[in-house]
Formats: C-alpha cells, sequence, structure tokens
C-alpha cells in the first residue's frame, strides 16, 4: 500500500508529522510506503508555525490519500481555507477518490474533503472548532477521535491524527504492529474510534 501525504503552504505541521513518524516506521514493512507530495510536483512547503519542509514528489496514483489541515478556522491566506477557495485541491481530490482504496484526513482536511464533495451522507469528524461546518456539507458528525467510514477515514484535531495512522496501519497491518510503533514512539494509543457499520 502507498499511502501520499498532500501537502501545501499554511498546512498544521503536526497534522503532518505525526502520521509521517507513524508511517515511516510502518514503511519498514514490505508492501508499505508513505510520501509526502505537493499537488502539481515536487515542493517547498512553509508551515502554519513557521517549519519549512520539502515534499520530494508529486501528487501522483496512490493507493490512498491523506489531508491534513490548518488555517481553517481564522480563514488564513495560506493553508486549507485557502486551498479550498482557490479550488484545485478540492477538485484533484474529487478526481482521484474513486480510484483510492481510502482517503483520509486530520483536523481541517475533512473540510477540503467536504468541498471535494466526498462527505455527504457519510460518518466523518474534524476539529471541533469546525463541526458544524461540516454538517453544513452533509456529513454525518461523530465526535470520535478516529472515524471510519470504510474508503473515508478521518480525525479530529491535530494530534488525532497520529491516532488515525495508528489505526490505518493496525486495519492494514495487524494491530500488533500498529501497537509496535506506538510503543517505539512511546506513544500511549486513543483507541476512541467509530467504525460504521457495513
Amino acid at each position: 500500500m502507498r499511502i501520499e501525504i498532500l501537502v501545501f503552504d499554511g498546512v498544521d505541521e503536526m497534522d503532518v508529522m505525526g502520521p509521517f513518524e507513524v508511517w515511516s516506521h510502518a514503511s519498514r514493512r514490505p508492501g508499505f510506503e508513505m510520501a509526502l507530495v505537493g499537488l502539481d510536483g515536487p515542493t517547498e512547503v512553509t508551515g502554519l508555525h513557521g517549519l519549512q519542509f520539502k515534499a520530494p514528489e508529486g501528487l501522483g496514483q496512490p493507493d490512498a490519500l491523506f489531508v491534513p489541515g490548518g488555517g481553517w478556522m481564522n480563514r488564513a491566506e495560506k493553508g486549507a481555507w485557502a486551498e479550498a477557495r482557490r479550488g484545485e485541491v478540492p477538485a484533484r481530490i474529487a478526481e482521484l477518490a474513486p480510484s483510492l482504496q481510502w482517503i483520509g484526513s486530520v483536523c481541517t482536511g475533512s473540510m477540503l474533503l467536504a468541498e471535494a464533495g466526498l462527505v455527504k451522507g457519510r460518518a466523518a469528524t474534524t476539529n471541533r472548532g469546525a463541526w458544524a461546518e461540516l454538517q453544513t456539507f452533509g456529513a454525518e458528525l461523530k465526535t470520535n477521535r478516529v472515524v471510519d467510514d470504510g474508503t473515508l477515514v478521518t480525525a479530529g484535531g491535530i494530534t488525532a491524527g497520529i491516532d488515525l495512522a495508528l489505526y490505518v496501519v493496525e486495519r492494514e497491518l495487524g494491530a500488533d504492529v500498529a501497537d509496535g510503533i506506538a510503543g517505539a514512539m512511546e506513544y500511549t494509543r486513543d483507541r476512541d474510534v467509530y467504525v460504521s457499520a457495513g
């Protein structure tokens, strides 16, 4: 399985780095890989809090796509809100979604999924500051830390991305692997996960 993490200027650093750390550990296993990607190719990103980092590849044809958030609630000039207004990110997400095994998000990354038309009638969550707004897109809001609606996996605010990433590892590689990674990270898992029936 190849997971691509889509990054952009103004992204919340923890939204990216928590899952990146988890999936970097998982990538030591055969058949599991992860990459940071820019929308239109390799890019250098400046995060919400000023951290600069590189995405060495562009968005391709992954098995799964993970979308972080940042800069939504304060309508920042850079971040998820700005990318939604620009329109390219939601359009590409909508185009890619049918070919993915799953698409996921943390924090207000779910608002980009909402803008792409992917949450209507689906169980989903986001940063608690955007719960009401997510519902305006027709999402069935769940206030759990991680929400698994099959091909749509979303997490609450910021650090919840770590729990989503570990949950995905458990779903794909088993609980022992996920617990082993959490132990190596000295992280206590929060298992507040809602799983849709069927």
